[in-house]
């Protein structure tokens, strides 16, 4: 099995993707694909030593910039390292790709190259959450702004499928993300999905969950359209990191609580790893025909390291098959 890397892709590209790369390869022997310029990668890839056969180098000598118009973009430069990383998956010749680039282009990439599953009106990303407890999936975290009902409940057989098996919760709790936990509030897609995931036997629909429960609440998987997901993904990203900032300014402040952090610095880095986004690194396009994991623009070696190793696991737990079959269900 390999993997494809977009190692042009981000705004640290390519030597923190290629640095995550390397950690993948000789840590968790994952053999990666890097798929960039040739005479770049390779110049970068001499700062290491790894084992030869688990990386690979692919040129692709044009680039598609974060500010670039998505599908413009993807049908004018064939030979980015985006469109021939996702067009390796399409091919046989990976099993999945990574990229920390323009988000917007990964997308139409996969929807171009790899196409949508049968039955999907439009794939949904799928942020993996971490909490006290255990990650949570979020369903649709940017993908996709305005939502029907249809795409809701799609959304939870999709992200129900991920957390089974690449989370391994066994029958995940599905929930949508509300103003309210009464059936009947909300928007009229909203509304009409509760109706529609209430009656459904294949989901474990828990019900309506509100804002200030999302870290708490028992669901597993939260669905919603790509304009609440994405506002609720960048809004807590921010917040943890403004408050480890906080604490960590407020502790220096005087000897005293120099002394005391001392002693719980231990349980605030654990605390930091649990609620630690790039513990994930990266959030799968759910409903196109291959594995596509999109991260952050702003990945670091750490983010594009654990993206491969979810890739791998999504591969390896036979994730798009389960996904088939659930989808086959949906359709009866």
């Amino acid at each position: 099995m390999r993997i494809a890397v977009d190692a042009m892709g981000g705004d640290y590209a390519p030597q923190e993707i290629i640095k995550g790369a390397v950690t993948a390869a000789v840590e968790e022997k994952i053999k990666v694909v890097l798929v960039g310029k040739e005479n770049v990668v390779r110049s970068e890839l001499g700062k290491y030593d790894y084992p030869s056969e688990y990386i690979e180098i692919l040129d692709a000598p044009e680039v598609i910039e974060m500010d670039e118009h998505p599908a413009k973009a993807v049908r004018k430069k064939k030979n980015s390292s985006l469109v021939v990383a996702t067009r390796l998956v399409k091919e046989g010749r990976a099993a999945a790709i990574v990229s920390a680039g323009n988000t917007g282009a990964q997308m139409a990439a996969a929807l171009f190259e790899l196409g949508r599953l049968p039955g999907i009106e439009r794939p949904g990303i799928a942020t993996v959450f971490p909490t006290p407890s255990g990650g949570k999936v979020l369903i649709d975290s940017g993908a996709n702004v305005d939502c029907s009902a249809s795409n809701l409940v799609q959304f939870a057989y999709l992200g129900s499928a991920y957390a089974s098996q690449v989370l391994g919760i066994p029958d995940p709790r599905v929930a949508l993300l509300n103003i309210g936990t009464e059936p009947t509030k909300g928007n009229e897609a909203v509304v009409a999905a509760f109706k529609a995931l209430e009656k459904d036997d294949n989901i474990n629909f828990w019900g309506n969950l509100e804002g200030r429960d999302f870290f708490t609440a028992e669901a597993d998987v939260i669905v919603c359209d790509g304009f609440v997901g994405n506002v609720v993904l960048k809004l807590t990203e921010g917040i943890v990191t403004t408050l480890f900032s906080l604490l960590r300014e407020e502790i220096v402040k005087n000897p005293l609580r120099k002394l005391g952090g001392a002693l719980v610095k231990p349980g605030f880095r654990e605390i930091f790893r649990k609620l630690d986004h790039t513990e994930y690194g990266g959030a799968p396009l759910l409903g196109v025909q291959g594995i596509s994991i999109i991260c952050h623009g702003s990945s670091r070696a750490k983010s594009i390291y654990n993206a491969l190793r979810y890739a791998r696991d999504a591969v390896e737990n036979g994730f798009l098959e389960v996904v088939m079959k659930k989808l086959q269900v949906m359709a009866k």
